[in-house]
């Protein structure tokens, strides 16, 4: 065998190996940047629960999106019915609008999250829903759930009937509430039916990528940055040691005076420096030895963290200031603020309101509520807040009073422009 095979067949057992790494090496970033090259639940939970930025970047969203809670109405009138007064004040009690902001959430981390609900119908949790008696009392909990391989909620058994209208989905799913976080009071663990499950991420299946995965990588790298900076720091301040022996040293006396063999020189000095360098009020005791502080040169860190924090916030779609809340410049900010409620307004019209949609239709199929054509009322992110509406009207006025032969605006658009009713009697209360 020439030399030109034998290192093929050793590339070949390295590759089955290593799959993946030894691919164009000299362009592996993963490898050489230290990135996953496979990412976990088990990682993306960490890095949300550890990393400044990821958390920002999650919880300002679901906070975004969740500014207000919506309603839902029989029509699209705002006159309060009987019906949706019920609604109103059983959806507060069970807290399903924050249970559905608490799945929205676990789906940005994990990719997919669910929304468990416990009917009182008398039956097992694998069993198929039919109707549920008692009306809005009917539905006693929603329980949000982390999503995921290794999570709280997991596919047990998959619809493998290629016949089935629902050939490829979930046909049972699995859940253990002590899977993520503390074990403590969390014992419940069951195993579900796909009715009793509604499933929460941006596509409504368990397929769905995590909103973290984009910017994973800068999250990393945001990390190396800072804690090399903090490190750096610290060995900086405190200094790192160079030893230096004389040449008349005699290591033997030297080990008989420390009480070890010749040999174990090296490492009891290791064990004394790794001790003074643990704190600021150490000391090191030298015998024929000179210690020396080695300088350090540490670049200032800011420009590298800044580019891995806007990469992170371009993959979320967040400005970068809104993200860090750092404002500065108030043409800046407005802008900034403007596009980020832009981009939830979007958000809640392609995402969440068919996930409140489908949530609906589970309802209306228990027979939890009647069948109508629901009107979900939430309010638009981008409308101005009171002071800019103010603001605006005390212009319109402004205008007015230049224009004094003719007024450009009625007293009623300028009222209806500050929020007002129009034609409100003069002197009297709204």
């Amino acid at each position: 065998m020439n030399p030109m095979q034998i290192i093929a067949n050793a590339a070949r057992r390295l590759e089955t190996l290593f799959p993946g790494y030894f691919q164009q090496a000299k362009h592996n970033h993963y490898a050489d940047f230290g990135w996953p090259v496979n990412l976990t639940f088990s990682q993306l939970h960490a890095m949300y629960h550890r990393n400044g930025l990821a958390r920002a970047g999650v919880d300002k969203t679901i906070l975004k999106t969740w500014q207000d809670n919506p309603e839902l109405w029989e029509t699209e009138d705002p006159d309060e019915t009987e019906l949706e007064a019920d609604i109103r004040q059983r959806f507060a009690d069970l807290r399903i609008w924050q249970a559905m902001a608490a799945a929205d959430r676990r789906a940005l981390v994990g990719g997919y999250s669910g929304l468990i609900l416990r009917f009182r119908d008398s039956k097992p949790f694998d069993a198929p829903v039919d109707r549920v008696p008692g009306g809005l009392k009917g539905l006693a909990e929603v329980i949000p759930a982390w999503g995921g391989v290794g999570a709280q909620l997991d596919v047990a058994e998959w619809v493998t009937d290629t016949a089935s209208p629902d050939y490829g989905k979930p046909k049972l799913f699995r859940f253990n509430e002590a899977a993520v976080g503390s074990e403590q009071n969390q014992v419940r663990n069951f195993t579900l039916h796909p009715d009793r499950v509604l499933i929460w991420s941006e596509d409504g299946t368990v397929h769905a990528r995590s909103a973290l995965e984009p910017g994973y990588n800068d999250l990393l790298d945001a990390e190396k940055v800072k804690g090399a900076g903090g490190e750096g720091f610290w060995k900086t301040a405190r200094g790192s040691l160079a030893i230096e022996a004389d040449k008349s040293l005699d290591m033997n006396a030297m080990a008989r005076a420390m009480g070890v063999q010749p040999s174990e020189i090296a490492d009891r000095m290791n064990e004394q420096v790794e001790d003074f360098q643990k704190g600021f009020d150490k000391m090191i005791a030298l015998q024929g030895m000179t210690a020396k502080t080695l300088p350090i040169s540490l670049p200032s860190p800011e420009h590298f963290f800044a580019i891995a924090v806007q990469s992170y916030a371009a993959s979320i779609n967040i400005p970068t200031k809104i993200l860090i809340g750092n404002q500065t410049g108030e043409r800046a900010s407005t802008e900034d603020a403007r596009d980020w409620a832009q981009a939830n307004n979007a958000r809640r019209t392609n995402a969440i309101r068919p996930l409140i949609g489908g949530f609906i239709q589970r309802l209306e199929r228990a027979g939890i509520l009647p069948e109508r054509d629901w009107h979900l009322h939430w309010s638009d992110l981008t409308e101005a807040s009171q002071a800019e509406k103010i603001e605006r009207a005390a212009k319109m006025a402004d205008i007015n009073q230049k224009q004094r032969d003719e007024p450009v605006f009625l007293a009623d658009e300028i009222r209806q422009v500050a929020g007002f009713e129009a034609g409100a009697p003069d002197g009297g209360d709204e």
